[in-house]
This record gives structure tokens, C-alpha cells and sequence, in this order.
């Protein structure tokens, strides 16, 4: 557990250089990924130090007590808070997804059961938008196109939070446990008889890899298109080709954005969502060529697959990957995922320390 614990010392002194200097900071994306690492290590060495510190005092207090049954009690507890400190060291150090401390793209789809369905993926864009304002994060929407009852048709917005938050409190980190459909049971306002309906909308999660240049992608490999923004939007929005987009030749993988009046600001948006897109699709490619242990059984970038049912008459919601219910259907939709959330987050670890363990 402890072979690379020098290793990450090093890393961690190297990233305090560099956040100390003025050079980081003059670039911005440098510096948010500089930040984003120190504070994913910080705690790890913060660990680390515990873990040695407890080590060493018991050390010394077993070798005492062989003298003064005194220190035998003391020993004890040292043992004990070792334990706990060896635990969360492992919790720190198991395998985890590279992009657990990026920043959030969020795409929503309606799906089955028509305007329903996108009224319903317009109660899932603001119930995300209520928690990330919980948590004090931003949400930008990205683009997005409405139904003629106000709902969404689709929508991809981005989740940004601070740089310090580290892996398990980051947009991508909390949020990428939210991939799959999204299935709701609820008598629609357009059912005059009072039918219970069931519709879905479907979620996809990607790490936003603006920054990231590694993954830039080559003017070569795309194929640009412009033309009339439809819909809402104001003045001049529907009279300039400002509408663009992008499809990348390589995997045929197709984005459009028209929520700017600018023509160069959707394009920058296309490519913010096309770079997250790549990412998702060599994390699900990576997936599919894994060992079925430690293929994740948590979370799914395939919106296929079903992961939620939203209950309203009985005010139940319920996750099918790991059996959680609880009856605050109406808090969760207001913003209250704190419940669902942590119970994926455990089951996520778990699995993680079960794969480290294999």
C-alpha cells in the first residue's frame, strides 16, 4: 500500500514549487490543473504522515511497555487509532478515475413519452442545477433547445467548482455516478383522465477536458458547418448563421451549439463539448477492454441502461444499481441529492478497494 508513498511525497513537494510560482498562475489552465492535483495529494500525505507518525509511536510505546506495564494501555490505543488511519489511508490510495477532480459536462435528453419526457428532463436540469448551487458550484449552460411546453429537448450544461475541492467533492467526481436513464412515474399534465405515465430522459456525465492538451483535437479531423440558430433567443439570433456544427471524422462523433449570437463562441462551445465526449468515449472503450473485476458496476457512461426510477405518487426514488430508496422524491427533485449521492459514492469505493485488494 505504502511502495509508492515516496513517490508521492516527491510529487506533492514539486506541486507546492510550482503553485509558489508566478509563472503557474500567469496560465490559467495551468494553474487550475496544478491546483486541482495539490489538493488531491494533500490529503493523501496528510495521511501518509499520520499513518507513519502512529507507526513510529507505537513502535516506541510497545518497546516501553516491555519495561512499564504503563505504557502497555497506551499501546492500545495507538493500535486502535492505527487502524482507523491505516483504513482511511487505503480509502486515499485505492484506484480511481484520473478525471475524479476535472470540472462537469452534463448532457440531458428526453427520451420516451414525448413533451412528458421533456418536461421531465427539465425538472432533472434543475434539480442538478439546484444541487451544484448547494454546493457552490456554477452551472453555464452550454446549449440547449426547448419543447413548445417550456420543457427540454436537450440540454448540456457545464458544472464548475473550485480547483481546491479534490476528487471527491468535484463536479465530475460526484456527478459522473448521474450516466444512465432516468425513468419517471407521474400523471402528466397533459393526461386529462389522471393516468399514471412513465417516461424517461436520458444523462451523460463527461469530465471537462477543456484544459486538458492532451487531448486536443486537430482542425484536420473536423468538419465545420454553420447555419441559422432556430428557437428562443432574442434579437438576431435566428437572422445570422451563427448555429454550428462540428463533426469529427475520425470516430463521426457530431456536435451542434447555437446559444451564442457569436459564431466563434459556439464553435469554442462545440469543442469544449466534443474534447468532453472523446474523453467519455476512451474511458468507455478503456472499460469494455478491462477485466470483468474491475469493470465499474457503479457507473455507466451508456445511456442505455436504466439506473433511476422517480416515483411521484409515492414520493420514491429509487436506484437500481445499488437497491437505495428513499420516500423525499420532492426534496431530491429540489436540490437535497446529498442521500443518493453518498450511498453511490460508498458503493464506488467499496468496489475500488475491492478491486485493489484482488
Amino acid at each position: 500500500m505504502l511502495t509508492n508513498a515516496d513517490a508521492l511525497r516527491a510529487e506533492y513537494a514539486e506541486l507546492e514549487q510550482r503553485m509558489a510560482d508566478p509563472a503557474t498562475h500567469a496560465d490559467t489552465a495551468l494553474s487550475r490543473k496544478v491546483g486541482r492535483r495539490y489538493s488531491e495529494l494533500t490529503g493523501v500525505v496528510r495521511a501518509l504522515n499520520e499513518h507513519d507518525a502512529l507507526t513510529e509511536d507505537l513502535a516506541a510505546a510497545r518497546e516501553l511497555a516491555a519495561d512499564d506495564p504503563d505504557f502497555a494501555e497506551e499501546a492500545q490505543s495507538l493500535e486502535e487509532r492505527l487502524a482507523t488511519a491505516s483504513e482511511r489511508l487505503a480509502q486515499l490510495l485505492a484506484p480511481r478515475d484520473p478525471h475524479d477532480s476535472l470540472d462537469a459536462l452534463v448532457e440531458i435528453k428526453s427520451g420516451e413519452g414525448g413533451e412528458e419526457s421533456a418536461l421531465f428532463a427539465g425538472d432533472l436540469f434543475r434539480m442538478y442545477s439546484r444541487y451544484a448551487e448547494a454546493r457552490g458550484w456554477r452551472v453555464e449552460v452550454l446549449d440547449s433547445t426547448e419543447s413548445d411546453l417550456g420543457g427540454i429537448k436537450s440540454l448540456t450544461m457545464a458544472v464548475k467548482g473550485p480547483a481546491s475541492a479534490g476528487p471527491d467533492a468535484s463536479p465530475y467526481g460526484v456527478l459522473k455516478f448521474e450516466g444512465g436513464v432516468h425513468r419517471v412515474q407521474r400523471v402528466p399534465v397533459t393526461e386529462a383522465q389522471g393516468r399514471i405515465h412513465t417516461s424517461a430522459a436520458g444523462v451523460l456525465v463527461m469530465p471537462d477536458v477543456e484544459d486538458d492538451s492532451d487531448l486536443d483535437v486537430s482542425e484536420d479531423d473536423l468538419r465545420v458547418d454553420v447555419y441559422r440558430s432556430s428557437g428562443k433567443g432574442g434579437q438576431g439570433v435566428n437572422t445570422t448563421d451563427s448555429a454550428v456544427r462540428l463533426t469529427h471524422l475520425p470516430t463521426g462523433l457530431v456536435v451542434t451549439c447555437q446559444n451564442e449570437r457569436s459564431q466563434l463562441q459556439n464553435k469554442a462551445s462545440a469543442l469544449r463539448i466534443l474534447k468532453a465526449r472523446l474523453a467519455a468515449l476512451a474511458e468507455e472503450q478503456a472499460a469494455a477492454e478491462a477485466s470483468s473485476a474491475r469493470r465499474s458496476q457503479v457507473r455507466t457512461v451508456d445511456r442505455s441502461e436504466r439506473i433511476r426510477t422517480y416515483n411521484f405518487p409515492e414520493n420514491r426514488i429509487a436506484d437500481h444499481r445499488i437497491g437505495y430508496k428513499a420516500h423525499n422524491l420532492d426534496a431530491v427533485l429540489g436540490g437535497d441529492m446529498s442521500g443518493v449521492i453518498e450511498a453511490l459514492q460508498a458503493a464506488d469505493l467499496a468496489e475500488r478497494l475491492g478491486a485493489a485488494g484482488a
